[in-house]
């Protein structure tokens, strides 16, 4: 019986994904290295053993040394943080872990700090304006090579990137010509170092970018991790459907306004996180109802999203036709703006696994 806010997760739609995404790396002959930050599960983690993934991504250490009792061989896409060597030294000894560096700092810090061999990408900046050093700053990029060179114990894997700002779109179309821009910036950077570094690899890692794309053309390895549940993100940008969803938060009904055809949800910005997206026809929303489906949820509910979040309340809006049907003391379920946030706000509280 779900009493407060409540994480479910729907396994048949995760291996659907799974099996979408591995399909597409086989398809392109692409090394299939999923990005786990978004369910943080070694349960879920283990779906993915199925299909053949052998390698993993995280975005911390803490998840890596999480992860590590499972998983042999990890990335941590994530600028590494020099003052947690000990954590570093601690994983690179009994697995195959890889840091990304991108300024000479990092890369000398480790080549006078490291204790085991550990592998290196160097983060590209394709766009995102994020972290990653520009396409054209060669100068940079020889000079991390250089000093990591003399460590002994820094080994350089090859260029990455996440070309995050497809996110920002809303067309598949949209989505297509970032992911080719970024494709371009990154594959140019290869071309300059393939001769010198010619088992060097290029891995990408977005999610729109590996769900819409046919197009990898340069590229080793991919690093999708939100497909796993996607979320309303993803939906209005057209990087999956409604039913590719896989996640949705249960919340209980705390009061019903019917004078503004409202009603407040036990579920807030610290269940939800403040994720929301901005659609034309609908305004701000910070999540959407689903119609009750017995073993998991239906469709989106027209006109019922969540319009506003406090710390612990939610407030709904409700078409005037259906406020009737709402009471004191029901459970709603809502699929998310941001799948991986959700799940991190969630992740202490138990998650109910559903399969048909």
């Amino acid at each position: 019986m779900i009493i407060k806010p409540t994480l479910l997760i729907d396994k048949e739609k995760c291996l659907k994904n799974i099996e979408m995404m591995s399909k597409k790396a086989k398809r392109h002959n692409l090394i299939f290295r999923p990005h786990f930050k978004t369910h943080q599960s070694l349960e879920v983690g283990r779906w993915f053993k199925n299909f053949g993934v052998e390698r993993i991504t995280v975005s911390s250490l803490e998840m890596a040394r999480y992860f590590s009792c499972e998983w042999s061989n990890i990335t941590v896409a994530f600028p590494v943080n020099i003052l947690e060597i000990e954590t570093i030294n601690e994983l690179a000894e009994k697995i195959s872990l890889n840091l990304l560096v991108e300024s000479v700092g990092s890369a000398g810090f480790l080549s006078g700090h490291l204790k085991y061999r550990t592998g290196f990408f160097i983060k590209i900046d394709t766009g995102y304006h994020r972290t990653g050093i520009s396409p054209a700053n060669t100068e940079l990029i020889d000079d991390i090579l250089r000093v990591s060179g003399t460590s002994g114990k820094l080994d350089f894997k090859g260029f990455l990137t996440h070309a995050g700002n497809t996110y920002q779109c809303r067309t598949r179309v949209e989505i297509s010509e970032v992911h080719d821009r970024s494709l371009g910036m990154i594959t140019s950077v290869k071309s300059k170092y393939k001769d010198k570094f010619p088992d060097m690899i290029i891995s990408v890692g977005d999610t729109p970018g590996c769900s819409v794309s046919e197009n990898f053309e340069g590229v080793d390895e991919i690093r999708p991790g939100n497909f796993v549940f996607y979320d309303l993100m993803q939906l209005y940008n057209g990087s999956c459907s409604e039913d590719q969803i896989a996640v949705a938060l249960a919340c209980p009904v705390v009061a019903v306004h019917k004078e503004r055809n409202e009603i407040v949800i036990y579920g807030g910005g610290v269940h939800f996180s403040k994720e929301r997206i901005e659609i034309p026809s609908k305004g701000i929303i910070y999540g959407q109802v689903t119609e009750e489906k017995y073993g998991g949820w239906g469709k989106p509910v027209p006109g019922m999203i969540v319009k506003s979040l406090s710390q612990e309340h939610g407030i709904v809006s409700v078409p005037a036709s259906l406020i009737q049907n709402y009471r004191i003391g029901d459970v709603i379920k809502i699929l998310p703006v941001h799948s991986c946030m959700t799940v991190s706000s969630m992740k202490t509280t138990t998650k109910i696994l559903i399969s048909h």
